[in-house]
């Protein structure tokens, strides 16, 4: 599923290739074309033809009887609704790409990997965490104080009426 950069895709089919050469790649996308290292053949799904058909892109795809589903999870929100809709589903083994040509599987084996993954799109992993946790502490006071500031402004220009 081709839900981020083309070339994190490219990068990952000479893999794919090693790993399964007999067996058939589908592609789900909404850009144009096929990405390098795709043989013509290939079986293109475009989110596009689907517009508010989501059960039914589901039923095409369980008609080609993947065992193994790919998804592209770069920092980009790409398909974003489809690539969970496709992921949850399909009864198949599903496998996350991220934008360093990392891959992992979603299973209990890989929770670690899966969890750090969430933190880390968080903002909660890193240096990032405390400044994010700092703002989340912060923003009910920063809400009450910019609501009592326009109150004050409001009943300000209402005395002076």
């Amino acid at each position: 599923m081709e839900s981020g950069s083309r070339y994190l895709l490219e990068g990952l089919i000479p893999g794919l290739r090693e790993s399964f050469p007999d067996a058939p790649i589908d592609l789900v996308t909404c850009y144009p074309g096929l990405p390098a290292g795709f043989p013509p053949e290939t079986a293109v799904y475009r989110v596009a033809d689907y517009r508010g058909q989501a059960r039914r892109l589901l039923g095409d795809l369980r008609a080609g009887g993947p065992t193994i589903v790919g998804v592209v999870c770069s920092a980009e929100p790409i398909m974003t609704k489809w690539k969970w809709w496709v992921v949850l589903g399909l009864p198949a083994k599903a496998f996350i790409l991220n934008e360093n040509g990392d891959y992992f599987w979603i299973d209990w084996g890989h929770w670690s990997a899966i969890r750090h993954f969430v933190l880390f799109r968080c903002g909660l992993a890193g240096a990032g965490a405390v400044r994010t946790l700092t703002r989340l502490f912060l923003f009910p006071f920063t809400l009450l104080y910019l609501v009592m500031f326009a109150a004050w402004a409001h009943a300000g220009r209402l005395r002076r009426r």
